[in-house]
C-alpha cells in the first residue's frame, strides 16, 4: 500500500455478476479510499451481460470497456479486506477468512427489477464500507 488506500476484493464463485458490480461501483464511488478488485474460484467467458447493460444504464459505467473481466483469485494482488458476495451454497476458500459476507442473492437469470435491487444494495454497502474506512 504505497498510497495509503486499502485493497478490497469482492469474491464470488464465478466472478461474473455481483462481484463485478461491486468492483465497478467500488472504483466509481470509493476509489479515493480503497482499490477495488473482484475474483472467483472459477471464471466465465464474459461478465454477465445483463449486469453490463444495467450498470451502463444506471451509472454510465461500461464494465467491459473499463477492463473488467472474469478473474481467478490468483489473478489479483493480496488484499487487505476480502468480502464474499454470498454464495448460498458455500463460498470459495481464498486462503484466508472473509472480513464480511454480504449474502446477496444472485440476480442472474432474473428480470431487471431484481438486478437493480441487488445493484442498489451493493451501492449502499460500498458507501458504508467507504465511510467506515
Amino acid at each position: 500500500m504505497t498510497d495509503g488506500r486499502k485493497k478490497v476484493a469482492f469474491i464470488c464463485v464465478h466472478n461474473s455478476c455481483r462481484s463485478q458490480i461491486a468492483e465497478a461501483l467500488g472504483k466509481h464511488l470509493a476509489s479515493d479510499v480503497f482499490e477495488s478488485y473482484s475474483a472467483g474460484t472459477e471464471t466465465k467467458p464474459q461478465i454477465n451481460q445483463d449486469a453490463v447493460r444495467i450498470m451502463k444504464k444506471l451509472y454510465g459505467i461500461d464494465m467491459e470497456t473499463n477492463g473488467q473481466y472474469s478473474k481467478l483469485i490468483t489473478d489479483i494482488p493480496d488484499v487487505d479486506i476480502a468480502i464474499s458476495m454470498g454464495c448460498n451454497v458455500g463460498c470459495p476458500f481464498i486462503g484466508r477468512s472473509f472480513d464480511d459476507n454480504w449474502e446477496l442473492d444472485d440476480p442472474t437469470g432474473n428480470d431487471d427489477v431484481d438486478f437493480i435491487k441487488v445493484i442498489r444494495e451493493i451501492e449502499e454497502r460500498i458507501i458504508k464500507l467507504k465511510n467506515s474506512l
